[in-house]
């Protein structure tokens, strides 16, 4: 029996590993685990993601049901789960996607030793990105740190010039439908083709509870998982302004492979080059994970990390609760609670205002986004960031300053966005900002001037 371990998936369709386990012959038994070691880690019983997850495992399961099969569903930690899993269907191969997060990699190998050992193997496929960290290298070798070069090499890579047959026409590889229109790395995976080698199962066993689990569902509402051609068309005129419906909001589904990045990366590719550009920068953050990992627990720029934050709790809690007087900075915040959504450009703002006005660590700042993003992932969580903090690769210099007022009347002139999340802007109850736009500004000039001076002089 081979299995299949849905992870970033979670989708029948389009699937590297789903269609590599297939084609490789049957019975393919589809498995997914509530993995234990995660969910205990999360501070809210009804947060967004545990509801979002167990939705989209029950669709799934769904698909599998109308074709005789079923998913298993476990919950608790894989380490100790994997030994009753394979003993139970008497496994002697997995099959999976690759995670590259410090955590799923340091799982996935004692997993990975565990099937062998048994005399079993595993086998693991790129589907959550375009292209792997070792895929996009400098011409001397190593991995880009900036994103200008990275992006030119991505989109070389996609082009002509690169297709199997060499001869410069595009053709997809020998699972695709036959299109010549379609870059080989977008290549779809029809999984469809194969559905007969999954395993039937006449009597499946439901699935956990969110109450099993001790979670209770979110009212949060979900995005779809497909949106108008014409928003993605327009996407580079509208992607700046809050108070628009601007943004696709696709990033829960990428998070969770509930969509395939290849179709949407496809589609974009004939829409809107911006858009495309955005994908980019999913591949760009996961290849600086992948390369350089003491990103999850340090600054990218070493010298960064002796900056003397004021880490003011009163003003931590100010800006997680979207009180700090400063009205584009605290419609963000409290949307975030809200919908477990930010608009990216107030994204940017507020973490400008948290590491430079507040001067505020911005590791407080990535780990209360990273409690309630729906879409959050830690590449590029943490690519965001380090980018605002002045400390991370292709980094926003220090001395760059987001300006509230100026991007407020830029962006959100009528102040639509902020009243919508702020009812209380313009009357006597809306506070003054906890930190003057001067004072903050020079304040973390001068404090990141000395530390970075300090730091380059071995002081």
């Amino acid at each position: 029996m081979t299995i299949f371990w849905h992870r970033r998936d979670l989708r029948a369709f389009d699937n590297a590993g789903l269609y590599e386990a297939l084609k490789a012959g049957g019975p393919v038994q589809p498995v997914f685990i509530f993995d234990k070691e995660i969910l205990d880690k999360l501070e809210d019983e009804n947060d967004a993601r545990v509801t979002f997850i167990h939705q989209s495992v029950s669709e799934l399961n769904e698909v599998y049901r109308e074709e005789g099969s079923a998913i298993r569903v476990y919950y608790g930690k894989p380490k100790e789960l994997w030994p009753q899993i394979i003993e139970e269907f008497g496994a002697t191969a997995i099959y999976t996607n690759r995670d590259y997060e410090p955590y799923a990699q340091d799982r996935d190998l004692v997993i990975k030793k565990l099937i062998e050992s048994k005399g079993g193997s595993w086998h693991d496929f790129k589907d959550h990105v375009i292209f792997e960290g070792h895929e996009i290298e400098k011409n001397s070798g190593g991995p880009y740190t900036v994103f200008t070069p990275y992006m030119r090499k991505w989109r070389e890579k996609l082009s002509p010039s690169n297709s199997p047959d060499g001869g410069g026409q595009l053709v997809s590889p020998p699972r695709g439908d036959g299109r010549g229109d379609i870059p080989p790395a977008l290549a779809p995976y029809p999984c469809e083709d194969h559905y007969k080698n999954l395993n039937q199962v006449s009597a499946p066993k439901p699935i956990p509870t969110l109450k099993d689990m001790g979670f209770t569902k979110s009212d949060i509402e979900f995005p779809p998982t497909s949106v108008a051609r014409g928003l993605i068309r327009t996407y580079d005129e509208t992607r700046n302004y809050p108070a628009q419906e601007g943004t696709s909001r696709l990033g829960v589904h990428f998070r969770h492979g509930t969509i395939s990045i290849r179709q949407k990366a496809l589609a974009a590719l004939d829409l809107n080059d911006t858009y495309v550009n955005e994908l980019i920068w999913r591949d760009f953050y996961s290849n600086i994970l992948q390369n350089f990992p003491h990103v999850v627990d340090a600054p990218f720029r070493p010298e960064y990390a002796g900056i003397p934050w004021t880490d003011d709790e009163a003003h931590f809690e100010a800006w997680k609760a979207g009180k700090t007087g400063v009205p584009i900075v605290d419609a963000g915040m409290r949307e975030l609670v809200a919908t477990g959504y930010m608009h990216n450009r107030v994204r940017m703002i507020t973490a400008s205002y948290l590491t430079k006005h507040l001067l505020i660590n911005w590791q407080w700042g990535e780990a209360w986004f990273a409690r309630h993003l729906l879409d959050f992932e830690l590449a590029s969580n943490n690519g965001g960031w380090q980018w605002a903090a002045g400390c991370g690769t292709d980094a926003q210099p220090y001395f760059r300053i987001f300006n509230a007022d100026s991007q407020q009347k830029k962006f959100d002139p009528k102040y639509e966005y902020v009243k919508r999340w702020v009812p209380e802007y313009g009357t006597s109850e809306y506070p003054e900002p906890v930190v003057e736009h001067k004072f903050g500004r020079e304040r973390a000039i001068a404090t990141y001037k000395e530390a970075l001076a300090k730091a380059k002089g071995g002081g």
